[in-house]
């Protein structure tokens, strides 16, 4: 899927070298958002690894794991996923994502998640879409909100981030929230152009 800035796809086996690099080169900067992961995890069979099993996983409708590359230099700068999928009466993922320290900061993951939204509404047929976020994470507040998420709520010592049981921001978006906000978005543009 195509933007202006950033182009997003499902990760293949051959970007193996390019997303071990990235999370090496990253690894002091994503630390504080991230579980303790083992020695093992920075190492290219790891990175292979969970390449090859998200491969698996999107055929099975569990995941999807894209990279997000920039159109300039068609090199990779981050990652978007869309995991836990459910389906029945609740239709929901939950969104994760990580962007390139180098390359925050300029739109880029704003425009890969409006791809990804593009992706899970319109072609997986989701209804919702929920992310959650450390409160002391503004950054990442800052771009879900750009997004059209809205604020849930709070979940107490959700997840075990860097070793500590983290509070959670939730978030999330439903078909009609970006249903609507596309539209108002296509009424500015034609108004602007008409």
């Amino acid at each position: 899927m195509q933007g202006q800035l950033v182009y997003i796809r499902p990760l293949a086996i051959g970007d193996s070298e390019a997303l071990h690099a990235l999370r090496n080169r990253n690894r002091s900067f994503f630390e504080p958002f991230e579980p303790i992961r083992p020695a093992s995890y920075f190492t290219l069979e790891q990175q292979r690894a969970m390449i090859e099993w998200s491969i698996k996983a999107a055929g099975e409708d569990q995941s999807y794991v894209f990279g997000v590359f920039l159109q300039e230099t068609a090199g990779l700068i981050g990652r978007i996923e869309l995991s836990g999928i459910a389906r029945g009466p609740f239709q929901n993922a939950n969104l994760g994502y990580f962007m390139d320290q180098a390359h925050n900061g300029r739109g880029y993951m704003s425009e890969a998640i409006a791809l990804v939204l593009q992706y899970a509404f319109l072609v997986l047929r989701l209804h919702r879409i929920q992310a959650g976020v450390m409160p002391r994470n503004f950054p990442s507040i800052r771009v879900l909100t750009k997004a059209g998420f809205r604020y849930e709520g709070l979940a107490k010592k959700y997840l075990q981030i860097n070793g500590i049981w983290e509070d959670h921001a939730l978030y999330a978006i439903t078909v009609e929230d970006y249903t609507e906000r596309t539209a108002a978005s296509n009424e500015v543009s034609d108004h602007k152009f008409s």
